[in-house]
């Protein structure tokens, strides 16, 4: 996928990117949702790589670009085995113990923990509000942990609860190795290459994608195929190309409007909404994640002849 930038200015593009990016993510809790009904974790995340990984090919085929060089690989490796692979399964098993409303939720915590690596790794700034955030969504993400084990079956639904975190873990992990790598290869090839590489290690899901494939109605097929094009191939693509141009934590924050989409989608297209707690513990994370991210203006201070500085953006 490439970003032909003609006249458009280079912040638009960015905005755009990560706008897609956004709504094709949230798009697919909702996809993994319906398409987890006839697939297990790991054929599904297989077929949905294989997907993504022919889709990609194709690009780099079209736009002619070969191997990223050497130092890229380090980052596609850990991305694509932490992103791609674990935390693709994490999120399948997941969402088939809650709701994808409720799995957005907590996916989303990421962001907090990709700060914190983007901090600790890369030398990104981290202030201390940032660790009051984290503090909010974790308090966040045991309420909504609460909720779902209030009822029959609960011990499974704490499953899906810490199996969300775990792909919420892996998330931030690949983001913030992906990010040196995307200074020696272009957007396409980082992902292009992560993608292949999670797609190898899901490889000993073989068998059983093979032999759930006949068995499975014709939708969940789609959403799988729809997986790998839209939310893997493209939208991984997009974010990319987002994270060669933003710092890791400041990108992460955009992600904070899925679960929203997610509820709405999830409701419309599901029929799913989270229970008052859940959406509490929701609310919680979200606050803590906006408490992490906020960012409070310099007062201006008039110079010696009583005027305020002109801004420059």
């Amino acid at each position: 996928m490439t970003f032909r930038t003609g006249r458009i200015p280079p912040h638009v593009l960015t905005v755009g990117a990560v706008s897609f990016t956004v709504f094709a993510w949230a798009s697919a809790f909702v996809s993994i949702r319906s398409a987890g009904a006839a697939y297990s974790p790991g054929a599904l995340a297989l077929g949905r790589l294989l997907a993504a990984s022919l889709v990609l090919g194709t690009l780099l085929l079209i736009r002619g670009q070969g191997l990223p060089p050497r130092e890229a690989w380090r980052g596609i490796l850990l991305s694509g085995v932490v992103w791609f692979c674990g935390y693709t399964i994490a999120l399948n098993w997941g969402e088939r113990l809650v709701d994808a409303g409720t799995a957005s939720l907590l996916v989303n915590t990421g962001p907090i923990l990709m700060a914190l690596l983007a901090a600790r790794l890369l030398g990104e700034s981290l202030p201390p509000r940032l660790l009051v955030g984290m503090a909010v969504s974790f308090a966040g993400a045991v309420v909504v942990g609460l909720s779902m084990s209030s009822g029959d079956g609960g011990s499974t639904s704490v499953l899906g609860v810490a199996l969300c975190l775990l792909a919420a873990v892996a998330y931030a992990t690949g983001v913030v190795a992906q990010k040196p790598a995307l200074s020696y290869g272009t957007p396409l090839q980082i992902t292009a290459y992560s993608c292949l590489t999670g797609t190898v290690a899901c490889l000993p899901f073989t068998g059983q994608l093979f032999a759930e494939l006949p068995k499975a109605p014709a939708s969940a097929t789609l959403n799988m195929i729809y997986l790998g094009v839209v939310p893997t191939a493209l939208a991984f693509t997009s974010w990319t190309y987002a994270l060669a141009r933003m710092p890791a934590g400041k990108l992460g924050a955009t992600t904070y409007a899925v679960p929203a989409i997610v509820v709405l989608l999830s409701w419309a297209l599901l029929g799913e909404v989270p229970a008052w707690l859940t959406l509490l513990g929701g609310v919680l994370c979200l606050a803590g994640v906006a408490v992490s991210r906020y960012t409070r203006r310099s007062p201006r201070t008039p110079d010696r002849d009583g005027r305020l500085p002109s801004v420059r953006t």
